[in-house]
């Protein structure tokens, strides 16, 4: 029996305009497809099938899913067992006289053939469907609780006056055993045994073919939300473990033709799933991955996307990423409800290559946790080109091969755009045919650009096929990077080039912070450069923050940049650095770390003594009525706490690395003094 109740059995009907839908559109769209796959462990052909709709699934992202059901005299009760009754019943409501074959959103009575499901695909992609299909899954790793809501959208009247909603969890990554899984999809083998992918564990309404809903008129908005108990393991016998970290549920919208089993399906999707708690705090991590676009330096940025999983809102939370042996911290504020998603900047060094990146949220809400991911993060080695101008013109040369239908190029600048591309190019007669193509492309200077060519065969531009190569050149005819031996790269070959103004050197110099107070600070820094910039000034932020704000200042007539702000928070420590912007491009001074005045600071603040001052071991602090002192470094952790009993105390700094601290000095009468000292040994 299935463990499912009705959260909301009402099923909610809605105008156009007193529309209340959260996930669903309300555009007009083309269908979506759903793949009914019929298949079995112990099918020869079925990785073939397997493979056919893998490739139809990358071909149309977000428009096409495959369901894998195992049913009939292929699909083995050993272990792991995916027979399910609802398999049996879907398999039972179609003519099936061979495996693998499927039903391409239910269109035809019968199971047809894996060579004819890509041209059926592209058919119903092209139709326009008369709803769409949209909603989100919330899943209590806890509990293994899933809260499901579906949404229907009809943007034209059915032409069945009662349709049927099914919602289906499907398991991806089961190891098993597959018959000819090597031969006809060795990409699915692992150490000699097959990854199942997309396997039908459940339909969570009572029935195999969904429940009804109508109306089905243009205009009518149906929602529908679930609570399901998701099984631990599913199967008898030899059932297989339903991982949670491995699931995904879709939805979809048929007819009923004839007394039939529903059919067809309208559309269908896959629901948007989060993992969420009854726990107060409960960050995740969703994701982490490296910022898109390519830098001609080692300064990268790792994006964490966090999620709140628990039911407090979170306001502030300690990220660390690690590369290498460095650790990079982000001290994060902010508003993030329950179930809320945001995209948190990391910037850390990269040497040249791949690496792996470890992100983790070691603190939320002030309450420790451990929450961690893991990522690659990368840096492509680059070559230096100085030009004369705003411009460069490059001239590509390339010699193609007997196949030059397999070749594609192009050149992107640092932001992703597209400055230029070509191919494929004709196939040609001959076995060992070859064919020369110039093309040029145009990049402006302080660019990052990258160049990509690609060979669809897997076996680059040479060697059987004629002796390909390619070769750049610049606006004076010198080699940039290639020669006539650069034609075996194999499926893909990239080259990175920075392109800098000739004789341009502008260095920013580190900011000096003056005239602080509770929300005021003037910042200088030097600057090196021969011409004028087109902007300078400052960026700040709090080390509590990734987000930056930044004040235009000036140059003055000894080269130095000036500003000020007036928007500071009082007791905040503060990084700041100094810009200058030349010729389109950025150049930024080392960060500067300086502390706003607290409340409660008056003139005894000067009556208050460090020394020495940089220590290099104990550090004497002297001053009235001191209760207790505190330690924080640059980003803002408390690394170190004294109670005072007296007019003066030592505190030992051997344990801390150099760089610059600040103190926290508490007084009987309330007053908060805060004072900088450097380490230095």
């Amino acid at each position: 029996m299935k463990k499912i109740t009705f959260a909301l059995m009402a099923l909610l009907a809605f105008t156009f305009s007193l529309k209340a839908q959260q996930y669903v559109s309300t555009t007009p769209a083309n269908r979506n497809v759903i793949l009914e796959e019929f298949t079995g462990r112990n099918c020869q052909y079925c990785p073939d099938g397997h493979a056919i709709a893998n490739q139809i699934a990358a071909s149309n992202p977000g428009r096409f899913w495959a369901v894998n059901v195992h049913a009939g005299s292929y699909a083995p009760t050993t272990y792991p067992n995916f027979n399910i009754p609802e398999s049996a019943t879907i398999l039972g409501g179609f003519n099936v006289s061979g495996f693998p074959s499927g039903v391409v959103n239910r269109s035809t009575a019968a199971g047809q053939s894996r060579g004819a499901w890509a041209n059926l695909t592209n058919q119903q992609l092209s139709q326009p469907s008369e709803c769409n299909v949209g909603g989100m899954v919330i899943v209590n790793p806890e509990t293994r609780i899933a809260t499901i809501t579906v949404e229907v959208y009809y943007t034209a009247n059915s032409s069945a006056d009662e349709n049927y909603l099914t919602v289906a969890m499907l398991q991806d990554s089961i190891l098993g055993s597959q018959s000819g899984g090597a031969t006809w999809n060795p990409e699915q083998m692992i150490n000699g045994q097959y990854v199942h992918m997309h396997i039908l564990r459940d339909i969570i309404q009572p029935s195999a073919w969904g429940e009804a809903i109508s109306p089905t008129t243009q205009g009518t908005l149906i929602t529908r939300v679930y609570e399901y108990q998701i099984p631990e393991i599913i199967g008898s016998p030899n059932g297989v473990t339903v991982d949670l970290n491995n699931i995904n549920f879709l939805a979809w919208v048929s007819e009923r033709y004839q007394g039939t089993p529903t059919r067809p399906i309208l559309t269908g999707c896959e629901l948007d799933m989060i993992q969420g708690s009854d726990q107060p705090i409960f960050p995740m991590l969703r994701d982490v991955a490296q910022q898109s676009g390519t830098t001609c330096t080692h300064s990268k940025i790792v994006e964490a996307r966090v999620q709140n999983g628990g039911t407090e809102t979170l306001t502030s939370m300690t990220l660390l990423a690690q590369v290498g042996g460095d650790t990079y911290t982000i001290n994060w504020e902010g508003n993030l409800e329950r179930f809320a998603m945001e995209t948190i900047e990391i910037p850390v060094e990269v040497p040249f290559g791949t690496h792996p990146v470890s992100v983790s949220i070691t603190e939320a809400n002030g309450e420790p946790t451990e929450i961690h991911k893991t990522g690659s993060v990368n840096c492509l080695e680059w070559q230096d080109l100085e030009i004369e101008g705003q411009e460069e013109q490059l001239k590509l040369e390339l010699m193609q091969d007997k196949f030059g239908n397999q070749i594609t190029w192009e050149f992107t600048a640092s932001d992703g755009t597209v400055l230029a591309s070509g191919g494929p190019y004709t196939m040609l007669m001959g076995g060992t045919a070859t064919q020369i193509h110039l093309e040029y492309v145009t990049v402006p200077v302080n660019e990052c650009v990258k160049f990509t060519i690609n060979d669809s065969g897997n076996n680059g531009i040479c060697c059987a096929y004629g002796h390909g190569y390619y070769i750049v050149y610049d606006s004076q005819n010198n080699v940039v990077f290639g020669d006539q031996d650069d034609g075996e790269f194999g499926i893909e070959a990239t080259h990175v080039v920075s392109i800098k103004g000739a004789g341009v050197q502008v260095e920013v110099g580190e900011t000096g912070v003056d005239n602080v107070d509770y929300s005021h600070a003037d910042f200088i820094a030097s600057l090196t450069y021969d011409g004028y910039p087109d902007e300078v000034g400052f960026s700040y932020r709090k080390v509590t923050s990734s987000t930056a704000s930044t004040v235009v200042g000036f140059l003055n007539e000894f080269r130095k940049i000036l500003a000020s702000v007036d928007d500071l928070e009082h007791s905040s420590i503060y990084m700041v650095q100094a810009y200058a912007i030349v010729n389109g491009q950025t150049y930024y001074g080392p960060e500067t770390t300086f502390q706003t005045w607290m409340w409660g600071v008056n003139e005894l603040e000067n009556s208050l003594k460090l020394y020495p001052n940089p220590t290099s071991s104990l550090l004497n602090i002297e001053g009235e009525g001191m209760t207790s002192v505190e330690v924080y470094n640059a980003i803002g952790q408390r690394v170190m706490m004294q109670e005072v009993d007296g007019h003066s105390v030592q505190i030992n700094t051997e344990t801390l690395t150099n760089g610059i601290y600040f103190l926290r000095v508490h007084a009987n009468d309330g007053t908060v003094l805060n004072r900088s000292f450097s380490v230095a040994r």
